[in-house]
């Protein structure tokens, strides 16, 4: 493990180089991963983990969609393809990996098949951090880790194939063996880590609750749609207002930042473009920073973590998702998204 200074600040990181894959091959040379669930998050990291020679099987209800995307992926039913009991069984790994809700529901299958020695593994720290909520409070005698992809498992997957990474972090709630750090170390390599940097359980689960409902989604759904209606309020076209909310953001700008950062994004835009970011960009920060504190604490006060459980406990939770997605889906700003991506060259 590497001490990396982040601007002035250092932090226990790991890298490829540090860390290559044949290690991480050697580590778990003798172990099973069993991957419990198939929907987010275990199709991109069982799949990596797989073309990266390690011995993985799934866990999964049958039927269901997520079991026949399992199967259409080449996960063969009774060798490789098992119910969430069988898979249990067999993992001296368990990836626990369905949604928060869903985890809730399963754990009392789960917990039998977790005798000592094993390892339980997230990629959320959810369950561990609200246990007094969820109910997932595991035996002393089993490592408990977490290794999180910084983005969608679609992302860690399309990331791998282009032969990139996507950056995790790592954690260490519980050490019973002795082996819990090169373990999650290995599995955070094999599942196609750019880098992975330490956190604890109840960091990620706070960083990422509040990213998720600030930059990643929730806020930058707010702006793009505070930006668009004003435009459309004052006489701009569809098209006009979308190119300039959207369409030139994700597809010309935010690349530029992923490049090389804001400030060299800011140096490949026009002298005037540059002067109107470096003037407006703390009005923004000053004008949102009392919403984001808001957001914080209702998340480090589990306020959050409830409004979850609660929502999507319910029997009609899908149904009640889809009617909220198809607001979105079906308000003008992404109607006109729909039309401007079908007219990009390459989708022609």
């Amino acid at each position: 493990m590497a001490l990396l200074n982040f601007g002035g600040v250092e932090e226990n990181v790991v890298t490829r180089e540090e860390f290559p894959l044949d290690k991480a091959r050697e580590v778990l040379k003798d172990e099973t991963i069993a991957i419990i669930g198939y929907g987010v998050q275990g199709p991109g990291q069982a799949l990596n983990l797989r073309d990266n020679g390690f011995n993985v099987i799934i866990g999964q209800r049958s039927p269901s969609k997520t079991y026949d995307k399992a199967v259409a992926d080449g996960w063969v039913p009774g060798e490789t393809l098992f119910s969430i009991e069988e898979a249990a069984e067999k993992g001296t790994i368990i990836q626990y990996l369905l949604s928060d809700a869903a985890q809730i529901e399963v754990w009392p299958t789960l917990k039998p098949y977790l005798t000592a020695g094993k390892a339980l593994y997230f990629s959320h720290g959810f369950g561990i951090t609200y246990k007094d909520r969820t109910g997932i409070i595991p035996s002393d005698d089993i490592d408990v880790i977490l290794a999180a992809p910084k983005g969608s498992g679609t992302s860690l997957r399309r990331l791998f194939l282009a032969g990139k990474g996507l950056n995790s972090s790592f954690a260490i709630f519980q050490d019973a063996t002795g082996k819990a750090m090169d373990r999650v170390i290995a599995l955070g390599i094999g599942i196609g880590s750019g880098y992975l940097f330490e956190t604890t359980f109840k960091k990620e689960v706070f960083s990422d609750l509040t990213g998720e409902r600030g930059t990643l989604m929730g806020a930058i759904q707010g702006l793009f749609a505070a930006q668009y209606d004003l435009l459309r309020s004052r006489g701009h076209s569809p098209s006009e207002a979308f190119n300039e909310t959207v369409e030139e953001a994700t597809e010309s700008l935010y690349p530029l930042i992923a490049e090389n950062g804001m400030d060299w994004m800011y140096a490949n835009c026009s002298t005037t473009a540059q002067r109107g970011a470096l003037d407006w960009w703390k009005k923004f920060r000053d004008a949102t920073r009392p919403v984001f504190e808001e957001l914080y604490d209702s998340v480090q006060s589990g306020n959050e973590a409830q409004l979850s459980i609660d929502s999507n406990s319910q029997s009609d939770y899908r149904v009640k998702l889809e009617k909220e997605l198809e607001e979105l889906r079906e308000s003008e700003m992404w109607r006109a998204g729909r039309t401007v991506r079908g007219l990009r060259p390459q989708n022609k």
